[in-house]
């Protein structure tokens, strides 16, 4: 049996109590077990309703011809839908047992139940959305902030789908002038001088390597900058991260080591999301529990993104601050000099290369300039990047610098004086690369990871 031809189901609101549950069915027999379960307080069955109008009737168990729930109904025929296929949502009330009762009539009815991410995917297969704006969807439900949601939105609108289709059609026109050479070497076929080769694919490499350049900073939008506090124990780690949050998520007490595990929580500054993460204490320990969380905090180091190096202000530095600083001289980094309430006594930070300033977690002081530091140095050309189309996607960049390295041997290819043919190779392998991201050029393996992400009802 084809993939297509069968029709799927699924839950598509969360779990749990609420007003409304909804359950999608999209396949050729999605109206055919609406007309067996859903019965009309006027009308006829769904089959011969309006398309996209909800209807309110009843849901029934054809086993004992018994009203399961008073729902509300919608039809959407192919192939005007999230799908292209009849689509059927029934708007049932919300709960567990409500919404899962109509879940099973519905798979009683011949229908199976939806693989993650299945209706987007047959969106995609019925060449609704490119592969892409699949990928947006997901990232629209996963987006933690309104910057992340928007770049998701311009994604879902096309807007990368759009660049890449100017990409692929300037490397199909350069294709097609080299291809005809080889092609058709007698007849009259001007010559492509060895300047304009040269030109059109440093250009269109150049076009590449721009748009894969703003992944750097964009993936942050779409994954979250991992931010870590370290520090030895008691220099007000967890404070600082209750700071950040405006609430009290860690424990906070004067006794070394309260900190075991690492402590994760997500916050937004100027739209972009942060995952930052409480460490325990950076010290010599013979505890096993301690050491334990010792070792996941060094794990954390190499990890992040960006650390925020903590030292207590009011005691001179001791040896397990150095050790720190040291384990973070080659990271990027700002030393945070916490307790500014308190006299201070730590010794300057002039010396090092690190951004620095004096902060009180207790009190507040310094609290908003580390949250500029920590936006302005990892995205401080953002307003002039943010202009244009971004990647967000780390498979994207991957066959974006793949495409890259195709056309600079290509170039060399041309310097070289290779034969066309060789050259030829090259470009298609590009094109291949550019493909690889819309979906023109995939594999069933790629797909099935890429959809593997979503919720099951999307």
């Amino acid at each position: 049996m084809n993939y297509l031809d069968d029709t799927i189901a699924a839950i598509s609101t969360p779990i749990g109590q609420g007003g409304i549950g909804i359950v999608r069915i999209s396949g050729p027999g999605a109206l055919r077990i609406a007309d067996t379960l859903f019965q009309h307080k006027k009308k006829g069955p769904p089959s011969h309703m309006d398309s996209n109008l909800l209807q309110c009737g009843y849901l029934i168990d054809p086993a004992g011809n018994q009203v399961v729930d008073e729902v509300l109904l919608s039809v959407m025929r192919s192939p005007h839908s999230y799908t292209r296929e009849n689509v059927v949502e029934i708007n049932c009330h919300g709960g567990m047992i409500a919404v899962k009762k109509v879940l099973e009539l519905v798979l009683s009815q011949g229908a199976r139940l939806a693989e993650p991410g299945e209706f987007t995917k047959r969106a995609f297969l019925n060449g609704r959305i490119s592969l892409t704006q699949a990928e947006a969807v997901l990232d629209l439900i996963t987006a933690k902030t309104e910057e992340s949601m928007r770049i998701a939105a311009e994604q879902l609108e096309g807007g990368l789908a759009k660049r890449l289709d100017t990409i692929r059609n300037d490397l199909l026109e350069l294709c097609s002038q080299v291809e005809a050479h080889i092609d058709f070497p007698e007849d009259e076929i001007e010559t492509i001088p060895y300047e304009k080769l040269m030109t059109q694919t440093n250009r269109i490499k150049d076009t590449i390597d721009t748009l894969s350049r703003t992944f750097q900073d964009a993936r942050f939008f779409r994954e979250g900058l991992k931010v870590v506090i370290a520090g030895r124990p008691n220099v007000g780690k967890s404070s600082l991260l209750n700071a950040l949050l405006k609430k009290d998520r860690a424990i906070v007490t004067e006794i070394p080591g309260t900190t075991r595990d690492e402590i994760e929580e997500y916050i937004s500054i100027r739209g972009l999301p942060i995952r930052i993460t409480d460490t325990a204490g950076i010290r010599q320990s013979d505890e096993t529990v301690e050491k334990e969380g010792i070792r996941r905090s060094l794990r954390a180091l190499e990890r992040a993104d960006f650390i925020i190096a903590l030292i207590d202000g009011s005691e001179p530095l001791t040896s397990e601050d150095r050790d720190m600083l040291s384990k973070v001289s080659e990271k990027h980094a700002v030393i945070a000099i916490n307790k500014a309430d308190l006299r201070t006594v730590v010794e300057p930070m002039q010396a090092t290369a690190k951004p620095y300033l004096r902060i009180s977690a207790l009190t507040g002081e310094g609290i908003e300039e580390l949250k500029t530091v920590l936006f302005n140095e990892n995205l401080k050309d953002w307003e002039e990047e943010r202009t244009g189309v971004v990647v967000t996607n780390i498979r994207h960049k991957h066959a974006l610098d793949q495409a890259s390295a195709h056309m600079e041997q290509a170039n060399t290819c041309i310097t070289d004086n290779q034969p066309m043919e060789i050259l030829a190779i090259e470009l298609r392998d590009a094109l291949d690369a550019i493909g690889e991201i819309s979906g023109m050029v995939t594999s069933a393996d790629i797909l099935n990871k890429i959809f593997n992400a979503f919720c099951i009802g999307k």
